[in-house]
C-alpha cells in the first residue's frame, strides 16, 4: 500500500488501530516520502529509520495483544530540535549545542509516546528558535513546499514545512512570539497555541526557563486538518507534573454563542488587502454556518507586544549575549541586534511593573471574550514575506515587526490562538488567526472547522 503519507491522522490511526493496515507500513511509507521530498526542502535535520521502524513495530505489537496503543496509533509526528527526545541532541539550531544529547523526553514528546505516535525525525529551527524565518548555521536552510521564495515561518519552519510537504501528519512546534501560527500561515496548513499551561513542556538537558518564558511560551501542533490539530492537541496536553504551569483543565468547555468579532486591523495594525480579504471571507464563511458576526476592535495589543519583547529579552541578556557572540550565526547575531534597539534593557524595576501590567491586560482580554467568544484576526499584517527579508536591512526588519503585532501582542496574555490557512493568492498562503479565552482551545477547533470546510489549499503538496 502506497501514499499512506497523504492521510490525515485521524484516519490513518484508524485504519491502524483496526488492522487495515500496519504502523510498519506506515512509518515505511513515511521514510520513502521523507527521502523522496526532504532534501528539496531541509525540514526534516535528524531522523533514523531503524528507530522509527522500532517504534512502529512496538505499535503492531501493542495492537497484536489486544491493548489499545492511544489515540495517535503509529501516526507519524515530527519534534523540534529545540525539544528533548531522548537519545537525540536538542541543538536549537546551534553549534554550541549540536552535542547536547538528552536522556529523557520533554513531556510534550512523553504524551505524544504514550499517545502511539511514531516520531519521525526532528525538524529544524532558526538558531536560537528566535525568527519568522528558518536558517542557521548547523542544520541549514529551511524552504517553503509551496513557494521557495517565500519564507517557510519560523521559528517551527520545519515543522510546518514538513507537514505541508506530507513528511508526518503532525507537527510539534513551540510558540513565545508566532513560532506555531506563523509557520502554519505561510506553509498553508493550520498551527495552534494553546493557553499557558495547556500542554506540559520542560527540557531536562537545559536550565530552568527564564521568567518570560515561563509565562509566555507553549507548545502546540501543526497538521494540515483540523481534525488532526484537535486530535493532537489532545494527545499532548495530557497530565505531566514536571511542568509546575500545567493545569488541569478540561478539554471541553460550556457552550457559547456563535458570535466572532471581526477585527479587520487590531490595535490599528496596517494590513494589506488581500489580508483584509481573507478576513471577510473567513467571516462570512462563519455567517453562512449561523454565527453573528460583529466588527470590533480588539483590546490593546502593542503594549502587550513591547512587554512581550522586554520581558523577553531582559532575561535573554543575562546569558545570551555571550552564547550569541560564540554562535556567531549571522542572521541571529543581525536578528538579535534589531531586537535590543527596538527594547531598551529595562531596571528592575520596569520589569516588574511589566509583569504587573500582564494582569491588566488579560482581565481586558478576558472581558471582551466575554462579549465575543471569538476574534477573527490577521496571522500578519501581510502575507508570507520573501525569504530572509527580515535580514537585509534594519528598515525591513522594522517593518516586518510591525506586521507581526498579532503574533508578538497575544503571548504576554498567555491566551490560544489558530492559524487557519483558507486559500492562496497565486501561490502564496493565506488564512486567518482565530483567538479565544483561556482554555477555549475547543471554540477555536469549532470556528476553524467551519471555515476550513469552505475550503482551503491542498495539502500535502509536492515541493516547488
Amino acid at each position: 500500500m502506497t501514499d499512506l503519507w497523504r492521510l490525515p491522522a485521524t484516519d490513518l490511526a484508524v485504519r491502524i488501530r483496526t488492522k487495515q493496515i500496519s504502523a510498519t507500513e506506515a512509518a515505511k511509507d513515511a521514510l520513502i516520502r521523507l527521502d523522496a521530498v526532504n532534501p528539496r526542502i531541509n525540514a526534516v535535520v535528524d531522523h533514523r529509520p531503524e528507530d522509527v521502524l522500532a517504534q512502529a513495530a512496538a505499535v503492531d505489537a501493542a495492537l497484536a495483544r489486544g491493548e489499545d496503543p492511544g489515540p495517535l496509533a503509529g501516526v507519524p509526528v515530527t519534534i523540534k530540535v529545540n525539544a528533548d527526545q531522548a537519545g537525540y541532541a536538542t541543538t536549537n539550531g546551534l553549534r554550541l549545542q549540536q552535542d547536547l544529547m538528552a536522556t529523557v523526553d520533554n513531556p510534550v514528546v512523553a504524551n505524544l509516546r504514550r499517545a502511539g505516535a511514531v516520531l519521525l525525525g526532528r525538524t529544524n529551527t532558526p538558531a536560537f528558535s528566535l525568527r519568522w524565518f528558518t536558517r542557521n548555521s548547523l542544520h541549514g536552510h529551511t524552504k517553503n513546499p509551496r513557494d521557495p521564495s517565500i519564507t517557510p515561518g519560523g521559528s517551527s519552519g520545519g515543522a510546518a514545512a514538513a507537514v505541508a510537504a506530507g513528511i508526518g501528519a503532525i507537527g510539534h512546534g513551540t510558540d513565545i512570539g508566532g513560532s506555531i501560527r506563523y509557520p502554519a500561515y505561510a506553509c498553508g496548513v493550520h498551527g495552534l497555541r494553546p493557553t499557558l499551561g495547556r500542554i506540559p513542556a520542560w527540557n531536562p538537558s537545559g536550565a530552568e526557563r527564564h521568567v518570560g518564558g515561563q509565562v509566555m511560551a507553549v507548545s502546540g501542533p501543526i497538521a494540515r486538518t483540523i481534525a488532526d490539530v484537535g486530535l493532537a492537541f489532545a494527545a499532548m496536553a495530557a497530565r505531566d507534573i514536571r511542568d509546575p504551569w500545567w493545569a488541569g483543565v478540561p478539554l471541553e468547555g460550556p457552550p457559547m454563542p456563535k458570535r466572532a468579532a471581526l477585527c479587520i486591523r487590531p490595535d490599528g495594525m496596517e494590513v494589506q488587502p488581500a489580508i483584509e480579504a481573507a478576513l471577510r471571507d473567513a467571516a462570512k464563511r462563519l455567517e453562512a454556518a449561523g454565527w453573528t458576526i460583529e466588527e470590533a476592535d480588539t483590546p490593546p495589543l502593542r503594549e502587550p507586544a513591547a512587554l512581550q519583547a522586554m520581558l523577553w529579552l531582559a532575561e535573554s541578556r543575562r546569558g545570551l549575549n555571550a552564547a550569541l557572540h560564540r554562535e556567531a550565526d549571522p542572521d541571529a547575531t543581525f536578528v538579535f541586534a534589531q531586537m535590543e534597539a527596538l527594547c531598551p534593557a529595562p531596571d528592575l524595576n520596569a520589569f516588574m511593573d511589566g509583569l504587573q501590567k500582564r494582569a491588566y491586560f488579560v482581565r481586558l482580554w478576558m472581558e471582551f471574550f466575554e462579549r465575543f467568544p471569538i476574534a477573527i484576526t490577521p496571522v500578519s499584517g501581510e502575507l508570507p514575506f520573501r525569504d530572509q527579508e527580515d535580514v537585509e536591512s534594519p528598515e525591513a526588519f522594522r517593518r516586518i515587526m510591525d506586521a507581526q503585532l498579532t503574533q508578538v501582542g497575544l503571548p504576554l496574555m498567555g491566551l490560544p490562538g489558530l492559524a487557519v490557512t483558507t486559500g492562496l493568492v497565486g501561490r502564496t498562503p493565506v488564512g486567518v488567526q482565530l483567538l479565544a479565552g483561556r482554555y477555549r482551545e475547543d471554540l477555536l477547533l469549532q470556528a476553524g472547522a467551519v471555515i476550513e470546510a469552505a475550503g482551503v489549499p491542498a495539502a500535502p503538496v509536492d515541493p516547488a
